[in-house]
């Protein structure tokens, strides 16, 4: 889905009324995912709602931050990996991870949710800290930082507890962002193909921002996600697009529903 500023803008006058969310099914029919090309074949990316994405790849179906209804889901193959950020409610749900996860399923998480995970989900998780690496499935993943440096900010993410990720497909380097503002750690980024980068307020960073890291790292693609905010927070994604410039590629995914 291409969003004009006018489709954001219903789309955001929506946010105070209830938002129906399609099943996968309904999204894929309405051409709301995007392929990329790799030297393994194809990635197929298929937004679900505010920070939960599904991605078909050579290696596997892999589930990011999955919350919500597991109707959401319906009709999406299964989960070979499960990658959870960091414990806030739009990026951790044991219920819906308990509805999801299949019996050979893989989670990785970071260290605060591992811990909270229960025991039956547990021993299908590993967990990676900020700065690690580990292989799922064949897939190298590093854990990025993701993490609050405006003072006010701070305690909503605090340095070194939550992940973001890289993950190192053959010729193709996907980053996903978690919750962060425009940290170092995100600045120095090299060799990404494709980019999921937050930016809402108070919780993350605002679009400049976020475009400001996005030039200077360089992605082939990148999608802005996660941008509802409250009191005002809401971020424009068209802005962010036209402030990225031209050796970027901004994907304008359908993360809250048909405007």
């Amino acid at each position: 889905m291409t969003q004009t500023r006018r489709t954001f803008l219903k789309t955001v006058g929506a946010a105070t009324g209830a938002i129906t969310l399609l099943p996968y099914a309904a999204r894929a029919a309405a051409h709301a995912s995007d392929t990329f090309e790799t030297n393994g074949g194809t990635i197929t990316v298929h937004p679900v709602s505010h920070a939960s994405f599904v991605m078909e790849t050579p290696v596997g179906t892999i589930y990011v931050d999955p919350v919500g209804e597991a109707a959401q889901y319906e009709g999406m193959p299964a989960p070979d990996m499960i990658l959870v950020t960091h414990e806030h409610g739009d990026h951790y749900n044991a219920e819906t991870l308990a509805a999801i996860v299949g019996d050979d399923t893989q989670i990785l998480t970071n260290p605060a949710v591992f811990e909270m995970l229960p025991e039956e989900l547990k021993t299908k998780a590993a967990m990676i800290g900020n700065g690690e690496s580990t292989e799922l499935g064949g897939l190298p993943i590093d854990a990025i930082p993701a993490y609050n440096i405006t003072e006010e900010r701070k305690n909503f993410h605090p340095e070194g507890r939550d992940n973001g990720y890289v993950l190192s497909f053959d010729g193709f380097r996907v980053y996903i962002s978690g919750d962060t503002e425009d940290i170092p750690e995100m600045r120095s980024l090299e060799n990404i193909d494709l980019a999921f980068v937050c930016m809402n307020l108070p919780f993350t960073m605002d679009a400049s921002a976020a475009a400001s890291a996005v030039a200077e790292f360089a992605p082939t693609y990148v999608y802005p996600y996660h941008y509802r905010g409250r009191d005002g927070g809401t971020q424009d994604p068209a802005e962010f697009a036209s402030m990225v410039g031209d050796g970027v590629e901004v994907k304008m995914g359908d993360w809250y529903g048909a405007a």
